[in-house]
């Protein structure tokens, strides 16, 4: 009996030996299996390392140009205006083209080009491209809090103090964002990565937090996705008969009105927005080479850039969004403010009339002739 009692004890002790031993080669294959998904899945780090930074926090004014910066005077005069220490410019311009005394009349834009920028082409994903690069140029400064994107056509309304001070009081960010319910642009390809409901339609010209531009940077699921599916439809050409209805009937998706709105939304930001922008456009539908009818922006020029115009755009304090029956009133910080700081598309003769205006500071027109373009 008592030998017997002995071999049990020694089955149970082998067996739970065995038990321990298998338990903890278990848990090796489970942690290298978490360990191999954690380094093929995770997300790439931001493009910031450091958040911390000495001094006032910094608006990026971002400037996506065609070449040089026609506006240059306007602009010039609008940061003389202001704070070296609270704004940093990044310029997205042609390949090789550079900033200097030869190719702007404003020392604040000397050198102010990004060094990777690439040959963009409207309504191609070159465009939102662009954008990237210049975000990432502009996160590589941990002072940089609010990242303004702007075009060479864009003037300010105000000066820089009430600029700085209304983008920087809020805590969110300015994107224009609604629901694009008409058909045409979402291409069913898109889904599962993109659903149809997170599609979303905006003005191009974002004001972004830190938080949200490092999220544009860093993503390369969704741009992948808006480089393969979201194109502009080949312009109308009569002489290809049946074959340009054919291509009419494709997609016509423009990626910068899509693809940041898109992407917030996949993320789950959209209670981060002001889901408004905060530089004004005036639309009108217009025919064009590229199709029968659709809506343009307007050119203001000197004539129609008076100050009453002026007031008209100051005096907007809100935005009706017909896909979604909503009124987008104004507001930063929870306090009523006018809609835009910003307006395009501004000629050079409007520029210098609001120059002349004094809207952004105090400036003589005739100044201006004397310098060399």
């Amino acid at each position: 009996m008592a030998s017997a009692a002995r071999g049990a004890k020694r089955r149970h002790a082998i067996s739970r030996k065995m038990l321990i031993f298998f338990s903890a080669s278990l848990s090796c294959v489970v942690v290298l299996l978490l360990l191999s998904l954690f380094r093929f899945h995770s997300p790439k780090p931001s493009i910031s390392v450091s958040r911390v930074f000495d001094g006032p926090p910094k608006i990026a004014f971002l400037f996506l140009v065609r070449r040089n910066l026609p506006l240059d005077f306007l602009w010039d005069a609008f940061f003389q205006n202001g704070d070296v220490s609270r704004f940093s410019i990044y310029v997205h311009s042609t390949p090789g083209f550079v900033l200097d005394e030869s190719t702007t009349r404003s020392q604040f834009f000397y050198g102010r080009q990004i060094s990777n920028s690439i040959q963009v082409l409207w309504g191609e994903s070159s465009m939102i491209q662009a954008e990237r690069l210049l975000l990432e140029a502009a996160l590589e400064d941990p002072s940089n809090q609010r990242f303004v994107l702007l075009s060479d056509s864009c003037v300010p309304l105000y000066n820089f103090s009430y600029v700085y001070n209304y983008v920087m009081v809020s805590p969110k960010s300015f994107v224009d964002s609604f629901l694009d319910v008409k058909e045409g642009r979402y291409n069913p390809k898109m889904s599962p990565k993109i659903p149809r409901e997170k599609w979303r339609k905006g003005s191009q010209w974002i004001t972004v937090i830190r938080k949200h531009a490092e999220a544009i940077v860093d993503d390369d699921v969704i741009f992948s996705v808006f480089k393969k599916y979201c194109k502009r439809r080949p312009p109308i050409d009569t002489s290809k008969g049946k074959l340009n209805l054919k291509l009419q009937k494709l997609h016509n998706c423009i990626p910068d009105e899509h693809y940041v709105q898109t992407l917030l939304a996949m993320h789950g930001l959209e209670s981060e927005l002001e889901r408004r922008t905060i530089t004004y456009t005036l639309w009108n539908q217009s025919t064009t080479k590229m199709e029968n009818k659709g809506w343009h922006p307007v050119t203001f020029g000197y004539s129609n850039a008076g100050p009453q115009r002026i007031m008209e755009i100051k005096g907007i304090n809100h935005v009706y969004y017909e896909t979604e029956y909503r009124i987008e009133w104004c507001r930063s910080n929870s306090t009523s403010v006018p809609c835009f700081l910003f307006a395009r598309k501004f000629s050079q003769g409007a520029a210098m009339r609001l120059l002349s205006q004094e809207v952004v500071n105090h400036f003589e027109v005739s100044a201006l002739l004397a310098t060399p373009p």
